[in-house]
């Protein structure tokens, strides 16, 4: 409704005051409240991933995607990897005593989360042929209704799929980086700088991983498994674009929710208390993954099919991408002009289809209301 620019900036903004409240946490109710609000942030993740989408064309939005959020995982490993770091040097350069040292530190990030917000403001452009503002001053760009995004959001069961799914690849990254480093330090008596800097590189496989007794097959083991976890994230975003273009911030939204419900979830199932052991936590997570993960074969789009079916791209009862993405949108929204976006994305998503079938393929409608009105004529 605002644009990505804004949406980003305003919630790094909001709460950077969280992360720079850190340091004056006096219990354990406060330090949660902080842990709190500073999780708001994570919703820039969605409107870096809708960025994203508006900003490429189909041939290319799921590498951009992929690549946008690899770099946003890639975070989590290395703030284990820096924070130890910057601990150490406030503690040693200043001589500081530890209670304060991880306290000065919190700033460190704080800082750097509103220099983030202002070049996001500054140098960040919500797309390719401006901001959402001018856009729509101009009348490039309508206002949508919310109720109608909303509406064709959560009727589309493809988004909830991916929302289950990256509840079990992206939500098993922010478990695993939450206990990765506790699980080397118990298991293996290791130091827990150097737990940390072992749990760091799963962000730089489960079902195994619980099961392996020694040190260096578990390093390897991790290794594999994050490299598959962020594959999947990736994959999993690298999908959303084509869901729904009208209620893409929404299918984004659910999406990158279901990461954050599904690692909650996990920590209280498998690692609140001492029910399991960590390394019976972390198998019985491999094998929920596997469970959650199978709805995927029952996603299907009719102009490219699914896992296990075909599409119908071509043929008598062919349905093309303009009729899937067409459907969002009524006669008199047709009329005035409010699909062409859509429109435009459906007719770059047919080249996706592959040489061959992009060139048998025309746009199976007759709908007359595709034809751009007057005004986009030109």
């Amino acid at each position: 409704m605002v644009g990505p620019r804004l949406a980003s900036a305003s919630l790094v903004l909001i709460t950077a005051p969280a992360v720079f409240f850190t340091p004056l946490a006096t219990s354990s109710a406060s330090f949660l409240l902080v842990r709190f609000f500073t999780g708001f942030s994570l919703a820039t993740f969605v409107s870096t991933q809708y960025w994203m989408s508006s900003m490429f064309s189909s041939p290319v939005v799921g590498t951009a995607n992929g690549v946008a959020g690899g770099w946003g995982n890639l975070g989590g490993g290395a703030t284990q990897l820096i924070m130890p770091l910057v601990f150490a040097l406030i503690r040693d350069s200043m001589g500081s005593p530890k209670f304060t040292a991880w306290r000065i530190a919190f700033y460190v990030p704080g800082v750097f989360q509103m220099l983030t917000a202002f070049a996001v403001l500054i140098f960040g452009q919500d797309l390719p042929d401006g901001n959402f503002r001018r856009l729509q001053k101009t009348g490039d760009k309508s206002k949508d209704k919310i109720s109608d995004v909303l509406f064709h959001g959560v009727t589309n069961y493809r988004g909830w799929i991916l929302a289950l799914t990256y509840g079990y690849c992206f939500g098993v990254e922010l478990t695993v980086d939450n206990v990765i480093a506790e699980y080397f330090y118990d298991r293996f008596n290791l130091k827990l700088h150097t737990a940390g800097l072992i749990a760091a590189s799963f962000g730089l496989a489960n079902l195994i991983l619980g099961r392996v007794n020694s040190l260096g097959g578990s390093i390897v083991v991790m290794i594999l498994f994050s490299f598959f976890c962020q594959a999947a994230c990736g994959l999993t975003f690298g999908v959303v674009p084509f869901v729904s273009r009208r209620s893409l911030g929404l299918i984004s939204g659910m999406t990158g929710g279901g990461g954050n419900v599904g690692a909650v979830i996990t920590q209280l199932a498998f690692f609140k208390g001492s029910r399991y052991s960590k390394e019976t936590g972390i198998t019985y997570m491999g094998i929920m993954i596997i469970c959650c993960t199978l709805p995927l074969c029952l996603i299907n789009f009719p102009q490219w099919g699914g896992m296990f079916t075909s599409g119908r791209g071509g043929g008598s009862s062919s349905s093309s991408e303009e009729d899937y993405y067409m459907a969002e949108w009524n006669s008199e929204e047709k009329n005035r002009g409010l699909h062409q976006a859509s429109l435009k994305f459906a007719e770059n998503s047919r080249r996706e289809r592959g040489r061959r079938s992009a060139c048998n393929t025309a746009p199976a409608t007759n709908d007359t209301s595709l034809s751009p009105p007057a005004e986009f004529a030109a």
